[in-house]
């Protein structure tokens, strides 16, 4: 039988209605096989990164329980990205109007195509680390250290808090 193992899922859109989309592909994550969401980021919204013009982003992090193995769940966040209406013909970090990245799964380290376990932006991304922190300061990922101190080294700069609607 498949064992349990945390992931966390980033969360991103800066296109119609990214607020909206964000906490849509919430509920999508929920309704992944073998998976189950336990926790989520409050929102945040941040400036886009690269050079392409474009609105700024909403971010947000998924705490997940999975007995999906990590081809499998980055198979299944790709296809929630796509039924979402994520489109790849773009410019590389252009506007789009959902992101999933799978940023840790268990203690797993890997770099094999399309998958990087931990996610190799993670320890420059405040975007990533301060809603990630929000739900896992503790966390370890994997060879990179503990998401308190990641987040410790990235200021805020273009990154702020949106409330959340109770």
């Amino acid at each position: 039988m498949p064992r349990w193992r945390p992931a966390y899922v980033g969360l991103g859109s800066n296109l119609e209605d990214p607020e909206r989309q964000v906490r849509g592909a919430f509920e999508c994550l929920g309704a992944l096989p073998q998976t189950r969401v336990l926790v989520r980021s409050p929102l945040y919204g941040s400036r886009p990164m690269g050079p392409v013009a474009q609105p700024d982003f909403v971010n947000a992090v998924a705490g997940l329980l999975t007995q999906l193995e990590p081809e499998a769940l980055l198979q299944a966040l790709l296809a929630t990205e796509v039924a979402l209406g994520r489109r790849r013909d773009g410019p590389r970090w252009g506007p789009r109007r959902i992101d999933l990245d799978l940023l840790v799964l268990g203690r797993e380290r890997r770099a094999q195509g399309a998958l990087s376990l931990p996610h190799a932006g993670i320890v420059e991304r405040n975007f990533v680390l301060y809603p990630l922190a929000d739900i896992a300061p503790d966390l370890d990922v994997p060879g990179l250290g503990r998401v308190s101190e990641l987040k410790a080294r990235l200021a805020p700069e273009g990154l702020w808090r949106i409330e959340r609607e109770q």
